[in-house]
């Protein structure tokens, strides 16, 4: 009997069925044993094993679109509309259906982090990115997630160009890229209070991008927080490749760090919904727990006259899951009141995108910032 260890970085169980799968396999069979909930740990060459996973995703696919036709063949006029919310909640539940069948096809890793398979490449410089050192024992992950690996390596060594910046931001794996430019252009374009703050918290800093977008725009000192590990250790990095690690300074904390500032920055996750993954806390800010701390800590760590910018979007408004008057009761709550709020259209690509199943909120969504005071 061997053993390895179980890989996943959403935290989830190892599959309780495994069979051993190799090139022999059809897809349509591989695609009803993962579908059953059977995982496949494959035994093959690794390039068969990508197209076999493209295989899948296609069978999804289309057992997907098989069920919306139906679906939409047998509705009648009488039938209500589906809601924004219930759209929102059949677009996740799919999205979880999806990734769940392709992480049945597992690949094996000898205790170097090297594939044991015939094409394999070596992943072991991406692995140890996101895993750290190996354990010095075998390792199985799903084929997904191991893409996902190698795709965000590279992305760490080439980078993200920011216009705002006129550089590149390096996110490191399980950091949320940003692959969205309003909300940076919102920090680097509204003008800052006057007189220019001396000193500014940017909270939840993810990559650092806007800890480096305010050092950039003139104030001296800029403390950027954030509670994950991985999201400390990406922020130091790209305040290193800047040359910013001298003006701004990354700490660990749960929300504020210590002490006040005149200009507080958070840009907190936008939809209120449960993460599945770590990478998705960047997304999703379960009962809105985050916004909901900024805005109540906002008063303890504001100085006096000073100004919190919070940067949201309004899709979880088309959705359905937060409404524009709860939001300004939780900024009333909280002691604060609203000095001018600046409004910028997204301009990624989803939102033109008319086969996307939450294209009637896309299209109508407004990112903001906020300029909130105290009362």
């Amino acid at each position: 009997m061997r053993t390895a260890v179980w890989r996943a970085e959403n935290g989830g169980a190892a599959p309780k069925r495994v069979m051993v799968a190799d090139d022999t396999m059809t897809a349509d069979r591989a695609f009803g044993l993962a579908s059953e909930g059977t995982a496949l740990l494959w035994r093959g060459d690794f390039q068969n094993a990508k197209q076999l996973l493209l295989a899948l995703a296609r069978r999804v696919d289309v057992r997907g679109a098989r069920k919306k036709s139906k679906s939409q063949a047998g509705a009648t006029p009488a039938q209500p509309q589906v809601s924004p919310i219930e759209s929102f909640n059949q677009h996740r539940l799919k999205r979880s259906q999806r990734a769940r069948t392709l992480s049945m096809l597992l690949v094996p890793f000898d205790t170097d982090f090297s594939i044991p398979l015939g094409r394999a490449p070596d992943v072991a410089a991406a692995c140890k990115d996101a895993w750290g050192q190996p354990t010095g024992r075998p390792a199985v992950t799903s084929l997904r997630e191991l893409l996902g690996i190698i795709g965000a390596y590279e992305w760490r060594k080439k980078g993200v160009q920011i216009a705002a910046l006129g550089e590149r931001i390096h996110p490191h794996y399980g950091v949320f890229a940003p692959i969205r430019d309003e909300y940076v252009d919102l920090i680097a374009t509204t003008p800052l209070p006057n007189p220019l703050p001396s000193m500014a918290f940017d909270i939840g800093t993810g990559t650092g991008i806007l800890a480096a977008v305010l050092a950039r725009r003139g104030i001296v000192r800029v403390i950027a927080s954030d509670m994950d590990s991985r999201a400390i250790i990406c922020a130091r990095d790209n305040m290193r490749r800047m040359h910013l690690q001298e003006a701004v300074s990354v700490v660990e904390a749960n929300l504020f760090p210590n002490g006040r500032a005149p200009l507080i920055v958070c840009n907190p996750p936008w939809l209120p919904a449960r993460p599945s993954s770590p990478l998705e806390r960047a997304v999703y800010d379960p009962d809105s727990q985050m916004l909901r701390g900024f805005l109540s800590g906002l008063t303890t760590h504001l100085e006096v006259d000073g100004e919190g910018w919070l940067i949201l979007s309004d899709l979880a408004e088309h959705l359905g899951l937060r409404s524009r008057a709860m939001l300004l009761d939780w900024i009333a709550e909280a002691g604060l009141m609203v000095r001018d709020r600046i409004d910028t259209k997204p301009t990624h690509r989803r939102v033109n995108d008319k086969d996307d199943p939450l294209h009637a909120a896309r299209a109508k969504e407004v990112t903001s910032l906020w300029r909130l005071v105290q009362r």
